[in-house]
């Protein structure tokens, strides 16, 4: 009998058009799902039947409540160097082995200056009023001058420093672990979280999710910058306190911010961040590009056949 693979999560309904699947005809049958499940009790249902389970990043939570109650589960293929949202402990406990694909952080650094750029010349707003029929409705900013504030400088933050200065940006960071030699290798000046939330034009968070990143941006923090100031996060949505965000944004507390990523995902409909015209909302798709879908449906093929083949010998 053929193995049952599942790829969760294909929004765009592109997964099987971004990798060479037929290398599995005849060892594993490959059912795609383009829907979300948020209910874990739905997810099982959903997955019972499969020997293999396909994941994209983080959008379908793989924890031990749902791990244990899966006796057909033999692996779990994830796009990513990692995959936060897998209990690899659970996987461990049931024999399940886990797998994850090569990344680049291009595409991320690429759509971090998408937004900057966006929300300095008003795009979104621009682009509503000429499909509306109208015509300018709003006076941009330019970026030389302005700074820059990097919360985190990492892979992706020392890279979106790298275009700043280019822009003639003031660029300026600040993290938990930043050391002034960092700092000075990426050509950025290290500050006070302080300092950082005072003078940054624009603020753009790079630093990954954990308990001492949650909320690392919250009422105080955001009380802290100009009302002139823009906030953009593509990282984690839960880095930044929602609730101290919408207050900030329609109080006038900062002038705007570009979001591509929230709390819970897909973002709630309707939902704040999907109407306040100060907000650029996106629907996490900073990775999203083609080259690196097949990258990681590329790598997710090659990792299931080697499994099988190591299960079952050479095709």
């Amino acid at each position: 009998m053929s193995l049952k693979a599942v790829i969760l999560d294909d929004y765009q309904n592109v997964a099987l058009k971004m990798a060479d699947w037929s290398v599995l005809d005849g060892r594993v049958d490959i059912t795609v799902f383009n829907d979300h499940l948020s209910d874990a009790e739905e997810l099982i249902e959903r997955l019972m039947p499969f020997d293999v389970v396909c994941v994209m990043r983080e959008r379908a939570p793989l924890t031990r409540e749902i791990i244990e109650r899966l006796p057909n589960l033999k692996m779990i293929a994830s796009t990513g160097l990692e995959n936060a949202s897998i209990d690899l402990d659970a996987a461990a406990t049931y024999g399940i082995e886990v797998v994850h694909t090569g990344y680049s952080s291009t595409p991320t650094i690429e759509f971090t200056w998408t937004l900057i750029l966006a929300m300095a010349r008003n795009i979104g707003l621009e682009n509503y009023s000429l499909r509306q029929g109208g015509w300018q409705v709003s006076v941009g900013e330019e970026l030389a001058g302005k700074t820059l504030g990097l919360l985190g400088l990492g892979r992706v933050g020392s890279a979106v420093g790298i275009i700043g200065q280019a822009f003639g940006m003031n660029v300026v960071a600040w993290s938990q672990n930043l050391t002034p030699e960092r700092a000075l290798a990426s050509g950025v000046q290290l500050v006070s979280k302080e300092v950082l939330f005072n003078t940054a034009d624009f603020l753009s968070i790079h630093v990954r999710l954990s308990p001492r990143t949650h909320h690392l941006v919250g009422q105080a923090e955001l009380a802290q910058m100009k009302p002139t100031s823009r906030l953009i996060n593509t990282s984690r949505g839960p880095i930044v306190d929602q609730a101290a965000l919408l207050k900030s944004l329609t109080s006038g507390q900062i002038a705007g911010a570009a979001v591509d990523v929230y709390d819970v995902e897909p973002l709630g409909n309707p939902h704040p961040l999907r109407e306040l015209p100060n907000v650029l909302a996106t629907p996490h798709i900073a990775y999203v590009t083609e080259g690196l879908y097949r990258t990681f449906y590329g790598d997710t093929v090659r990792n299931i056949v080697h499994w099988v083949e190591k299960k079952n010998g050479p095709y």
